[in-house]
């Protein structure tokens, strides 16, 4: 029997073009386009935004820190030489002297201010004194100034031609006495703050409650007040010493020969164009700063914790002795900040000091009492506007995409992180990582003294506090706006434009308003980055004032603090007219 032989049947038309579709290539779309085939506009958005977010700050924070920590470890010819310019700054005989007095001066002003900052914002949260809305404002007035300002005013009041020189008892306000004035004052608003918002989250049910038991004044105070507040305190102590081991004004004025870590910084580069050794000490300095972030992190997580929106606010009850010593107390120390502000307004309208005590204008007259002109405010006006609108955008965006969207957290947690290390690296080593940075790297080796450079680094040194202004605000806004735009299939980014930024309209002024000031104030973060084109006033009231032009030196500073002062009171009055419309929806 012969095999069976099969024979392959026929294929039909369609068949055959069914296999021919088959066997032709397909379509290959770009990378980018596979890998985001499957989200949606908003979710590209989030991205793009973290991203951005993510590059800025490393580029602006983290690589300019680690160029710096890479030039402390290589010689002035950029060869690796290990720790060997640690080992030499360390062995140097001034340096333990150094360190002690930053240390000293960091635990002395802190004890001092925080005290006395409790004793005020406990007078204007739990007394019935009157007044308190301008003792606030008195309170709050260094905040609109820079801190050279104050230094000015003691040379005026207890330098070798000052007024009241002779109740120092003979001693130089040159030194660490000048010091701890000069920066206590600067630093008090900071501690006031705090310490108001902590004892303003107090529970009236605690007081009620001592009541009741019929615990006195003084035992309700250690027993209820102290311990609901003690988070506030801590965190108001880490803030003030941050700030006084950081700051470089008061010391480079009024320091003399007294050395602390900030000018030794600014000594190494400067003075000496040590430039190795000027990053040795930034990072010896930054170690502390780092050290008190943490700190401040634990505290204020803490704070949170706390914190319970079942609390009932506290109203305090008229007192006569309370309220008198109250009242005593808040007075005392504002005319002592008066004294000092309204004094460094006065020598700059002085003609001869102390010789001619006859009033005029002519130390206003930059163009020819100064080599530096006008130049200085108009430079210092524009780094304060563009830092203001530049980071009031990304600081308000860039929180957005973190707190609002709901994918990419580990970006999103990326982000976070780099936000609040900025609060944590002071201006001068900030400024100094980016001379290192910028300076030798080709591509942005012509930003070196331009005012893009300044801007940036105002935005990223005075980051943090915006952006926990913003995650605060976005978090106080109802989650049914959300859902209510992804109900009706609205874009996230459209809802963001109509719907959070006018809602977050308060938060968005309190963010302009702390950048502007900064800018304006700052003398730390720019330090290393200006040239004589856009040297700015704050630089121009020290250069002035080391020539010995003090007068010129207190007008500038005037000129920095009427002009804060001026947008500050343009903000509230927009205030005032813009949030009676956008936040009708919080009180209904």
């Amino acid at each position: 029997m012969s095999p069976h032989l099969s024979t392959p049947a026929l294929a039909t038309p369609a068949q055959a073009t069914s296999e021919q579709a088959t066997q032709e290539p397909q379509p290959r779309y770009p990378l980018w386009q596979r890998l985001c085939s499957g989200w949606s506009r908003d979710q590209l958005l989030q991205l793009l935004l973290l991203l951005l977010g993510i590059a800025l700050l490393t580029g602006g924070l983290l690589l300019p820190l680690l160029t710096m920590l890479q030039k402390s470890l290589q010689d002035e010819n950029g060869l690796w030489v290990g720790l060997a310019n640690f080992s030499a700054y360390f062995d140097s005989p001034h340096l333990g002297q150094t360190l002690g007095n930053t240390l000293w001066l960091g635990v002395l002003i802190t004890a001092l201010v925080v005290t006395i900052a409790f004793g005020y914002a406990y007078a204007l949260t739990r007394t019935c004194m009157p007044g308190k809305s301008l003792f606030r404002l008195v309170g709050l007035i260094p905040l609109l100034m820079p801190s050279l300002l104050p230094a000015i005013s003691l040379v005026y009041w207890f330098g070798n031609q000052g007024v009241a020189k002779g109740l120092l008892g003979g001693e130089s306000i040159y030194g660490p006495i000048g010091i701890v004035i000069g920066l206590g004052f600067w630093c008090f608003p900071h501690a006031l703050m705090i310490l108001i918002t902590a004892l303003g989250q107090s529970d009236a049910r605690l007081y009620e409650a001592a009541r009741v038991l019929g615990s006195s004044g003084w035992r309700t105070f250690v027993t209820v007040t102290l311990p609901t507040a003690r988070y506030g305190l801590l965190s108001a102590a880490i803030a003030v010493f941050t700030l006084t081991i950081c700051d470089f004004g008061v010391a480079k004025v009024i320091g003399g020969q007294y050395s602390v870590l900030a000018t030794d910084i600014y000594r190494q580069v400067i003075g000496m164009q040590n430039f190795s050794l000027g990053a040795v000490a930034s990072v010896t300095l930054l170690l502390p700063a780092l050290l008190s972030f943490a700190l401040e992190h634990r505290v204020r997580s803490k704070m949170q914790e706390q914190s319970s929106t079942k609390a009932v606010p506290y109203s305090p009850k008229p007192h006569r002795l309370r309220d008198l010593l109250a009242l005593g107390w808040c007075t005392l120390w504002a005319l002592l900040f008066l004294a000092l502000v309204g004094m460094a307004v006065y020598g700059s309208l002085v003609q001869f000091w102390p010789y001619n005590l006859g009033l005029t204008l002519d130390h206003y007259a930059f163009d020819s009492n100064s080599v530096y002109g006008w130049q200085p405010f108009t430079n210092t006006l524009q780094l304060g506007l563009y830092t203001a609108l530049v980071g009031t955008v990304l600081v308000m965006v860039l929180a957005w995409a973190q707190e609002k969207g709901r994918h990419f957290a580990p970006l999103r947690q990326l982000l976070h992180l780099l936000a609040m290390l900025s609060l944590a690296v002071p201006g001068m080593v900030l400024g100094l990582g980016y001379i290192f940075f910028f300076n030798g790297n080709p591509l942005f080796g012509s930003l070196h003294g331009t005012l893009p450079l300044m801007v940036l680094s105002c935005v990223i040194h005075y980051y943090t506090v915006g952006h926990m202004t913003a995650l605060t605000s976005l978090k106080q806004l109802p989650r049914e706006l959300e859902l209510v735009a992804i109900s009706l299939r609205i874009p996230l980014w459209k809802a963001f434009w109509r719907v959070t930024l006018p809602a977050s309209l308060p938060a968005l002024l309190e963010i302009f308003i702390y950048l502007f000031v900064n800018a304006m104030t700052t003398t730390s973060a720019v330090i290393f980055l200006y040239s004589s084109d856009s040297v700015l006033a704050s630089i121009a009231v020290l250069n002035m004032e080391d020539s010995g032009d003090t007068a010129a030196a207190a007008a500038m500073a005037t000129l920095i603090l009427l002009a804060a002062a001026t947008v500050k009171l343009l903000q509230l009055f927009l205030s005032r007219a813009l949030l009676d419309r956008t936040q009708r929806w919080r009180h209904q």
